[in-house]
Parts: C-alpha cells; sequence; structure tokens
C-alpha cells in the first residue's frame, strides 16, 4: 500500500486543532531553520492559509521537503503534546500546507546590490544559501555537477520524497529572477570563480564519498551512494547484506526489499537502541521484513561460484569500547549483493578569502533542515562581509 505523504483535511484539523498555543514556543526554538509553528499552526487554524505558507517559507524555503523528511528530533520532540499524550506531527502539518495551499508569486520590489556570489551545489544547503542570498540583492548563480537539482535528496527513496516535491520547492526559490542555474557544471576550483567577478564563492557540494569498510574482499560491495542513485540498475531477487544501521542504510534495505529481493539483512555493529533512526523508519524495518543482525562485525568478503560470502564475527562492549569477540568469526554464505552504508565523507574544507563553506561538506552528514540551516547561516556571513 502507497505510503500517504499528506495528512487529509479531517487530519489536518485534527492537528492543528490539537496545538496548546504555548507561549514560550519551544517546537520553533527546536528548529534548526528557525521555522515556527506556533505561527503557521494558529495562522492554519484561522484558515488563513496564504499567511500559513508564508511563515514556513520564509523562515524554510525547502519547508515542503523538510515536512516529509524530517526526524522526530527536533520540534515533534519538543511540542508540549508530547508529556499530555503524543507529538502533533508538526512536519506532516507543514508539507500538507505547502502541497495544499502554496501559490509561487514572483518576488518584486528586490533591488540588485551590484554584487554577485557563486554557489556549488544545489543541494538543501546551496538552495537555502541561494534563496537567502537572492532576497538581500545579491545574484547568484548556482552551479551543479549533475543534471538536476537535489544533490544528497534524490538518494532519498521516492516513496518517502518524491522528485517533484524538490522541484516544487525549488520553483518557489528561483521565482526570483537575480538566481540562475547551471547545471553539468562541476567546478574544479572554487577560487577561479573569484576571478570571473563573483564577490564570494559558497561551497556546498555534500559529501560526495562512501567510506570504505577496510576489509579484504571490499571490491565486491557497492557503495550506497550507487546503489541509491540507481537502485534500478541493481535489482536483485536474492540475498541482499547492509552494512550499517543509520537511515541511508535503513533506505537501502527498504528498497532493496521493495525492489524484489527475497531477504534483505542489516549487519550493525551496535545495539539496535544505537540506531540513528526515527521511529517511522524502525517501522519500515518492520513492515518490509528486514532482518537487523546486530553487535556483528563483517571481516573479509569472498566471492565463491557467483555468489559472496562474509566472514562476521561478533562484538561486545568492554568498558564503552566496541570491541571484537575473539573466536566467533562464522562464514556467512549465499549473498547476491552487499552494500556499504556506514557513512560518507568529503575533501578537506580550505578556508580562504570570499570563499565558504556549507552543509554537510563542512560539518559531516546531517539532517536535510539542519543542511537547510547551515546553508542560511553561511548566506548571513556573506551578507556581512558585504
Amino acid at each position: 500500500m502507497p505510503k500517504q505523504l499528506y495528512l487529509n483535511h479531517a487530519q489536518l484539523n485534527a492537528e492543528i486543532n490539537r496545538c496548546l498555543n504555548c507561549k514560550n514556543q519551544p517546537c520553533m526554538k527546536a528548529c534548526p531553520a528557525g521555522c515556527n509553528p506556533h505561527d503557521f499552526i494558529q495562522y492554519a487554524k484561522n484558515n488563513d492559509f496564504d499567511k500559513a505558507v508564508k511563515a514556513i517559507t520564509q523562515a524554510n524555503p525547502m519547508g515542503q521537503t523538510c515536512g516529509l523528511v524530517c526526524p522526530d528530533k527536533f520540534c515533534m520532540k519538543a511540542c508540549t503534546r508530547a508529556n499530555i499524550d503524543f507529538s502533533i506531527n508538526i512536519p506532516k502539518v507543514q508539507a500538507t500546507i505547502l502541497e495544499k495551499y502554496r501559490c509561487n508569486n514572483k518576488k518584486t520590489n528586490i533591488t540588485y546590490n551590484n554584487k554577485k556570489v557563486a554557489v556549488i551545489g544545489a543541494g538543501p544547503a546551496g538552495m537555502a544559501a541561494a534563496e537567502k542570498l537572492a532576497n538581500n540583492g545579491f545574484r547568484v548563480a548556482v552551479f551543479e555537477a549533475s543534471d538536476k537539482i537535489g544533490g544528497a535528496l534524490n538518494m532519498i527513496p521516492n516513496n518517502r520524497l518524491p522528485f517533484d516535491v524538490i522541484e516544487k520547492d525549488w520553483k518557489f526559490i528561483a521565482q526570483n529572477e537575480l538566481i540562475s542555474l547551471h547545471l553539468n557544471a562541476f567546478v574544479a576550483n572554487p577560487e577561479h570563480l573569484l576571478q570571473k567577478g563573483f564577490c564570494a564563492v559558497i561551497v556546498a557540494s555534500g559529501e560526495p564519498n562512501c567510506i570504505d569498510l577496510g576489509i579484504e574482499g571490499e571490491e565486491y560491495s557497492i557503495s550506497y551512494l550507487d546503489y541509491l542513485k540507481s537502485p534500478d540498475s541493481y535489482l536483485s531477487s536474492g540475498n541482499i547484506a547492509i552494512v550499517g544501521g543509520g537511515a541511508v542504510a535503513t533506505d537501502c534495505a527498504v528498497t532493496a526489499r521493495q525492489n524484489g529481493a527475497e531477504n534483505v539483512e542489516m549487519f550493525i555493529r551496535r545495539r539496535i537502541c544505537d540506531m540513528r533512526i526515527t521511529e517511522e523508519e524502525r517501522k519500515s524495518l518492520i513492515e518490509n521484513n528486514i532482518d537487523l543482525t546486530t553487535m556483528t562485525k563483517i571481516k573479509k568478503i569472498s566471492k565463491t561460484n557467483g555468489k559472496l560470502v562474509l566472514y562476521t564475527c561478533k562484538t561486545h562492549f568492554v568498558n564503552g569500547k566496541l570491541e571484537e569477540i575473539e573466536g566467533t568469526t562464522i562464514q556467512r554464505p549465499n549473498f547476491d549483493m552487499l552494500i556499504k552504508a556506514i557513512g560518507s565523507s568529503a575533501p578537506k574544507c580550505n578556508d580562504s578569502e570570499n570563499i565558504f563553506y556549507a552543509g554537510d561538506c563542512k560539518h559531516g552528514g546531517s539532517t536535510v533542515v539542519e543542511a537547510v540551516a547551515s546553508g542560511k547561516d553561511v548566506a548571513q556571513k556573506v551578507i556581512e562581509s558585504f
């Protein structure tokens, strides 16, 4: 059954009417992007959806995207209702309001300040930076190495984040005529852009490198970057192994299962309670019959008669440090594919004058809303510098 992305009319009314109108607005304080659920929910209660949309998009230009994929550790965790019954589903309320009531009207009365800024990367950090800069009069050129916008957002499965949602947020941002987008435009050296008349460059290129396992036989594995970019290229009806226990590993596991894999098993070095995933993601693992093998490390991969053999050992904590348990190595045969999803990395940020960094390439892997916040913060630094 397809996942329900948005609230229906009755559900939306039920959620917004649960808001207690807290004076201290803990939900806003918990949002990395500074979005204020208190305000847009009150506008929605009064049936003033134009103001509700404006309240969301002024704080978060990627509001619909964030509404669909935000974890429950920010505004929902801070929601006062959690101490009474259960949190308001603020992200879904936000996404629903934008889906049903947003109308992109061209922004006017923004005066060009005769300064140009280049943004490298059309992911959430780059998009947010471009929007804030353009709203403050800068002409912004966004350079994206691939053939479409979104960056790492494109690796989120379509059942959670359809690409047309990313396009809707970008359409809202790009309505400002001071923004131009250049696809298939890889920038090897940000400093060269400074020589072309840009007063500043914001690098928001994400984390393009998958972290290796560092084990024998790793050449038989597939990186999550390759897999999630094109899962249809790796269809298999057999047994799939996933190395990792985070949100990206979960996306890989669920995608593999929904694409026809008979069995999908996640190998996780730590405990289930250590998995950095949301309750919704935990539920998706159960619903898709994903097997979780915890406190287990893969030490080696070999290939026999076209099938992968995994050499695994058990782990345990010793004085808070995770260690292998000697003598527990066994062979796990008959796997058709192994996807490594233990994290990603980016080249070291080389700070120099008028070159700024934002998003995952600066802070490491983060949530979409944290990337948006980073883009906004860096854009503000540029504004203050010029």
